[in-house]
């Protein structure tokens, strides 16, 4: 039988509590496909606020905003042209701090998204670069270099962009001649820092401690990866002929991970620590994106007790749907980071990636070979939208019982699947255009959320019509209102209420102090863990197994919280099922 979640179930928190991010719920919200409130087809911060009785309702700790500062949005604000103000699509200084003064009523802090490798061209630094003289203060703050060849019509370097294409960009001087390159990682209109200039360190210490004075308790912090460069930007050496046109810039070790960037995120640490000890009872936390697959030596790097407070851990969320696997991608992390005192961070699903409903229910969802790299480039209909959905319940039921934080993308809580048949002529990601189509890059994750069933509302999303103006910036589709949050509200076997149950459980019957054991399975399709007295069963294949077969020992009392509803037997685990297992 269930036991159920009460007060009396739960864990005794120690008298010294960890700070209360190492075991957070974070959740991601991608601004203008949340909620818009003013009807103009955009997200916007009134719509968030609009919903966080949902968030509180969830039982999340944070809500991190993706970039909401003022962008011409040709990357969806990770283009950014001011770093000390709010976006007037999404709202302005006054309805943020009305957004954190709402969220803090529920217990739930706010985190803001920093981009520190490179702003938009249109930033005013930028566009005062274009108006210098080569060899200029303001061109120092970026890298502008001199062509090659004899005309110096060739790129500095070889180095390959991570939406395709060169790296490099050449400008027309003021006087309109062809005039010097300007290096941009990502596309042409987002130049890169260079962080060595001390006037980029000082502008972004003042960003942060600018957005701290107004409520905000930490950043997730983006592609941290590339923000260091070798000195001279040497070639980088040739890659492998069969390597993919968006993987080509990882393998560049003159940016990926230079171990120069790491002395900018040790000074801001520094800042942070400041920060709190001036302003007594505030718990600030700074959180690196650097994907760091199969290497948790370059992932412990970013957790330095004097670096990031925490750092992705993206390996669960790329990992094929096999018990080698998934276990190979939790292990060596969690071994590395805990023999280290470092914390502990997962995900399955952001705003760069193909919904994880949607992956999983991919005719390749096992495969090792071909899994990761199809992500942006799917566009087949050979989805199994139940299979997926029941793996996708099944995978966040492992997540949220590993130690550590837990961070989750809007939707992800109504089973959202990626929309992978939007029409080329409304995407929008520069993934797609700059690659002409090879890859249809993140749109389908990123289209706006249904509320409510009503399609002539956007399903809820605005207060306008679904079509004309005011239309939602990227279509949903015609089934969404099944997936709307209220269609899920009352249903106790929706993936909305399984969320619900499993964030109540974290804190009711899971010990935060407690670690991780693994319990090696007899049977090939079941992995399995303890954390204290409960058991995290999970099953990968597609038939019901017996769990005192597959588990030596195993002497379950009763299920805790299943990812599939109503299965309360402890002995045992239907096919694509995971289980938390009160252990006698």
């Amino acid at each position: 039988m269930s036991t159920p979640i009460s007060p009396s179930n739960a864990v005794t928190s120690p008298a010294a509590r960890a700070p209360w991010w190492r075991d957070a719920v974070v959740y991601q919200v991608y601004v203008r496909s949340f909620a818009d409130a003013d009807g103009d087809g955009v997200g916007d911060l009134a719509g968030i606020i609009d919903h966080l009785d949902h968030l509180e309702a969830l039982g999340v700790d944070a809500v991190w905003l993706t970039p909401c500062y003022p962008s011409p949005q040709l990357d969806h604000g990770y283009d950014v042209a001011d770093y000390f103000d709010i976006e007037p699509a999404y709202g302005d200084l006054g309805t943020f701090d009305r957004l954190v003064a709402e969220a803090r009523s529920r217990s739930i802090r706010v985190l803001m998204d920093v981009v520190p490798n490179h702003c938009s061209s249109q930033h005013g630094w930028f566009q005062a670069a274009l108006a210098a003289a080569p060899g200029s203060p303001e061109r120092a703050r970026f890298y502008f270099r001199d062509g090659r060849g004899p005309r110096g019509d060739l790129p500095p370097n070889n180095w390959r962009s991570v939406f395709g294409g060169s790296t490099w960009t050449r400008i027309t001087e003021p006087d309109g001649t062809p005039g010097q390159w300007y290096l941009h990682t990502f596309s042409p209109w987002q130049p890169d820092f260079d962080w060595s200039n001390p006037d980029v360190a000082a502008m972004f210490d003042s960003m942060l401690t600018f957005w701290f004075d107004r409520g905000v308790e930490g950043f997730r912090v983006d592609a941290v990866a590339v923000v260091g460069k070798a000195p001279g930007l040497p070639d980088a050496p040739p890659v492998a002929e069969n390597t993919a046109e968006n993987d080509a810039w990882s393998h560049n070790p003159y940016t990926v991970f230079w171990p120069d960037a790491h002395a900018h995120w040790r000074s801001w640490r520094r800042l942070v620590e400041r920060y709190e000890d001036e302003h007594p009872g505030r718990e600030l936390v700074t959180v690196s994106e650097a994907y760091t697959p199969d290497r948790p030596d370059l992932l412990l790097q970013y957790v330095n007790p004097d670096e990031f407070h925490q750092s992705f851990c993206f390996d669960l969320m790329l990992a094929p749907w096999r018990v080698d696997t998934l276990r190979a991608t939790i292990e060596p992390v969690y071994d590395a980071l805990t023999a280290a005192g470092a914390p502990l961070t997962w995900t399955i699903n952001n705003h760069d990636t193909q919904r994880s409903v949607t992956r999983y229910g991919r005719a390749d969802a096992t495969e090792l070979s071909s899994w990761t790299k199809n992500n942006l480039v799917y566009t087949g209909t050979e989805v199994d939208a139940v299979l997926g959905t029941l793996r996708a319940r099944a995978a966040i039921t492992l997540a949220a019982a590993l130690p550590g934080s837990l961070y989750l993308y809007q939707g992800e809580e109504l089973g959202l699947p990626e929309v992978l048949d939007l029409p080329d002529s409304v995407r929008q990601d520069p993934i797609f255009f700059r690659t002409d189509g090879r890859e249809i890059g993140r749109d389908g994750c990123r289209v706006p959320l249904p509320w409510s069933a009503d399609p002539l509302t956007s399903f809820g999303f605005s207060a306008t019509r679904a079509s004309g103006p005011g239309a939602p910036w990227l279509p949903q589709p015609s089934d969404w209102g099944t997936y709307s949050a209220d269609a899920q509200q009352d249903d106790p076997a929706s993936v909305l209420h399984l969320y619900r149950r499993l964030l109540s459980a974290r804190r009711a019957v899971l010990d935060p102090d407690a670690g991780l054991d693994w319990w090696d399975a007899l049977h090939p399709d079941v992995l399995a863990l303890r954390r204290g007295g409960v058991a995290v069963v999970l099953n990968v294949g597609e038939h019901r197994v017996a769990l005192h077969d597959a588990l030596p020992g195993y002497d379950g009392a009763a299920v805790l919280v299943a990812s599939v509803v109503g299965h309360d037997d402890p002995a045992h685990l239907p096919g694509n099922t995971c289980c938390w297992i009160q252990l006698r």
